[in-house]
């Protein structure tokens, strides 16, 4: 499996009782296939997997792998800071149907060097599916340093990293030191145009949820190496960018995706609706790219 291209990084739709609303997820499944991306990437951040209990993260992996019919990979959210946990979610994805697993950095209990090394050698020992590496210190508190991912990406299940760490000279670094096979995708929309040019090979996409034609033509010209194309593009999304991280995600992604019609504006606690100030701004930004 090559990771290269626009991946997005589902929304989990709500229902107003609050359950899973799965015409919707079929809906959004469709409406981003329809737009052109590589992949998708279900109950991550994204799509509130702190607040889905496991029986609904498999229905969400298989219900979206159902949906997706082969057309495009599923990279499932299957990560904890439980080893076993997280070994045990990655078996269930691979049950769903999903192609890999994107596993994030062990939160809240920090782990040592040798931790984060055995962990997660022993998640991608546990199960036969690639696994992508999820860094983001901002979330998990603990950035995954590139003598370490480097080690990881000895493991030949251990194929990419999705990397957030918002720090370009870790990640050119890291693109100057790794493998060939090795890719390293953005896990942040706005430093796309950066990461790819120093030879990411794409992103795990927010913004995709709304715009994943724009995101598909963006990283596309990208690919090609069109970098003027690609640099007009980058500004113009750049206010999106910014905005769908006015607040937490997914708060502002999914209220602009309610803005559109793809679903309802539902969230599950501790997640909660846009304050007014940032509705104004995301509804601005909106207005001034026609998406409403």
């Amino acid at each position: 499996m090559r990771f290269e291209g626009v991946y997005t990084a589902l929304v989990t739709p709500f229902a107003a009782d609050g359950s899973v609303d799965w015409k919707a997820l079929r809906r959004l499944v469709d409406f981003q296939i329809d737009g052109g991306v590589s992949g998708l990437v279900p109950v991550g951040t994204t799509g509130e997997s702190p607040t889905l209990d496991g029986d609904e993260c498999r229905e969400v992996i298989r219900v979206v792998v159902e949906q997706a019919r082969g057309r495009v990979p599923v990279i499932a959210g299957a990560g904890s800071n439980c080893t076993a946990e997280a070994a045990h979610y990655a078996r269930d994805a691979k049950e769903a149907g999903a192609q890999a697993t994107l596993q994030v950095t062990p939160y809240y209990n920090k782990p040592t060097t040798d931790g984060l090394l055995q962990h997660f050698r022993a998640v991608a020992d546990a199960v036969d599916l690639p696994l992508v590496v999820y860094n983001i210190a901002g979330r998990t508190g603990k950035n995954i340093d590139n003598p370490v991912m480097l080690e990881l990406a000895k493991h030949p299940r251990i194929r990419a990293v999705k990397e957030a760490s918002g720090d370009l000279n870790q990640v050119m670094d890291l693109i100057a030191a790794k493998p060939a096979d090795f890719a390293v995708l953005s896990g942040d929309d706005n430093l796309v145009y950066p990461i790819m040019t120093l030879g990411g090979t794409g992103v795990i996409s927010v913004a995709s949820n709304l715009v994943p034609d724009r995101m598909s033509a963006f990283v596309g010209a990208l690919l090609k190496g069109d970098c003027a194309s690609a640099r007009r593009m980058h500004y113009e999304l750049l206010p999106l960018f910014r905005a769908i991280f006015v607040e937490t995600n997914p708060i502002p992604i999914k209220a602009a995706l309610a803005m559109t019609g793809m679903i309802a504006e539902n969230y599950r606690l501790p997640m909660c609706p846009l304050a007014p100030k940032s509705r104004e701004r995301l509804t601005a930004v909106l207005r001034d790219l026609r998406l409403v």
